[in-house]
């Protein structure tokens, strides 16, 4: 399958030239509440696919502790070259695959990546033995909106996905690789994403009213939702 990540100037990068850094603080902020949740006090937190850095940067900013200790691998230099400017004395960024790397963690973060992966299964799997516990934030691209307008096909032509998941079939995905899930939730791109058009922000509203009194039903039906979970 043609790598579109590795090399300068990617055909990734040509897509993305921002690597959505916009969205980094809120899925840092929720990837730091999830973790704070469920009681775990990590000293080391790796993640694989860092992009530009900026969650692990957030991350750092809302721990506020520099004994911590933040490392982030990613295959992409464009990336990279970006992440490696804004490192800090515990923030860190290498050019390299986390499989081939012997590196362990208390906490590992997977923020938006195995859908990217073809073998996403042998990914998560060596995934589940870098870290303790697991952070996953999973696109669910699967919704009624999005196959009735034909714009599945959107997620793979302008992000590169080439898996789709419901939130019963990313659970399950999770729980195939022997990984126990400890807690998720829901999350919503489509509203935390600054710059929205008129379109998005009359689909929102509709998103906010349905999702406060059904939320499976709307995440199934209009999309624009993620899944935060943690695993062990």
């Amino acid at each position: 399958m043609k790598d579109i990540y590795s090399g300068e100037n990617s055909e990734y990068f040509k897509l993305k030239k921002d690597w959505d850094v916009g969205d980094s603080p809120w899925k840092a902020k929720y990837a730091f509440d999830i973790i704070n949740k469920n009681n775990i006090k990590p000293k080391s937190i790796n993640e694989v696919g860092c992009g530009f850095g900026e969650v692990l940067l957030n991350m750092d900013k809302l721990y506020n502790d520099v004994t911590m200790n933040y490392n982030g691998y990613d295959i992409a230099i464009d990336a990279i070259n970006v992440a490696k400017k804004k490192e800090k004395s515990n923030v860190k960024f290498f050019l390299d695959n986390l499989a081939e790397k012997d590196v362990y963690s208390d906490v590992l973060l997977i923020i938006d990546v195995f859908e990217h992966v073809p073998d996403y299964l042998g990914f998560i799997e060596d995934c589940s033995r870098r870290a303790k516990y697991k952070v996953y934030h999973i696109p669910l691209d699967v919704h009624i909106s999005a196959i009735l307008r034909g714009k599945m096909i959107d997620a793979r032509n302008e992000v590169g996905h080439l898996h789709y998941y419901t939130k019963e079939t990313a659970l399950a995905t999770l729980e195939d690789t022997e990984q126990k899930v400890i807690d998720y939730f829901y999350t919503s791109g489509n509203i935390k994403t600054p710059n929205k058009s008129l379109k998005m922000k009359i689909g929102n509203v509709a998103r906010k009213v349905l999702f406060s009194i059904a939320p499976d039903f709307t995440v199934k039906l209009l999309g624009g939702y993620s899944l935060m979970v943690i695993t062990e």
